[in-house]
C-alpha cells in the first residue's frame, strides 16, 4: 500500500480559454501558469490540502462555445496568496482577504502537452466516465478530483484518438 503522503493525485482544472488557454500555457516561460482567481473554499482546499507537486492535470476549457478537455498538465508548484485578491482592478479582487493571512491561494500548473478536444458530450457519453466528479449533476467546482481509473482511461484511451 502506497503511504497517502507519497501518492500521486490527479485533478480536474477549469481554466476560461479567453483568460488562459492550454495554448497561452504552453507558451508561457517554462510552459507555466499561475493558476489565479479560484474563489471557492472547496476548490481552494483542494489546492491547499490535497495537491502535490508532480500531481496530473487534465487542462478543461470551461464558459467556452466548447467545453471539455485541451490538454494534460501537472501541479507545478506549492501553495501560495493569489495576488489578485489584493488587486481593486482584478475581476478577483476580494476586498474581505487581508493581507497578513489571505484568503485565497494559487499553485503554479506547467502545460505538458496539448491534447485533441474531449468535449463534455463525448465525456457524458463514456460510460467509463459516468461517475466523474465534473460530471455530475450540479457540478460547479473549478477544480475537482479525477480517480486514478479516470486518469488513465482519458490519458491512455481518448486523448491521442
Amino acid at each position: 500500500m502506497t503511504h497517502p503522503s507519497t501518492a500521486r493525485h490527479h485533478w480536474l482544472m477549469k481554466s476560461e480559454p479567453g483568460e488562459c488557454s492550454i495554448d497561452d500555457a504552453l507558451q508561457a516561460p517554462g510552459a507555466t501558469v499561475a493558476w489565479t482567481g479560484v474563489r471557492n473554499y472547496q476548490a481552494r482546499n483542494f489546492m491547499r490540502d490535497a495537491m502535490q507537486v508532480g500531481d496530473g492535470v487534465l487542462f478543461y476549457h470551461s464558459s467556452c462555445p466548447e467545453p471539455g478537455i485541451a490538454g494534460i498538465a501537472r501541479v507545478a508548484s506549492d501553495t501560495r496568496p493569489d495576488p489578485t485578491q489584493f488587486d481593486p482592478s482584478s475581476p478577483y479582487f476580494d476586498p474581505k482577504s487581508p493581507a497578513d493571512k489571505p484568503r485565497w491561494l494559487l499553485r503554479d500548473v506547467q502545460a505538458l502537452k496539448k491534447t485533441r478536444l474531449i468535449g463534455l458530450p463525448e465525456m457524458r457519453a463514456t460510460p467509463e466516465l459516468t461517475d466523474m466528479v465534473v460530471l455530475q449533476r450540479g457540478s460547479r467546482l473549478s477544480i475537482t478530483p479525477v480517480s486514478e481509473a479516470h486518469w488513465r482511461f482519458i490519458t491512455e484511451k481518448m486523448a491521442g484518438r
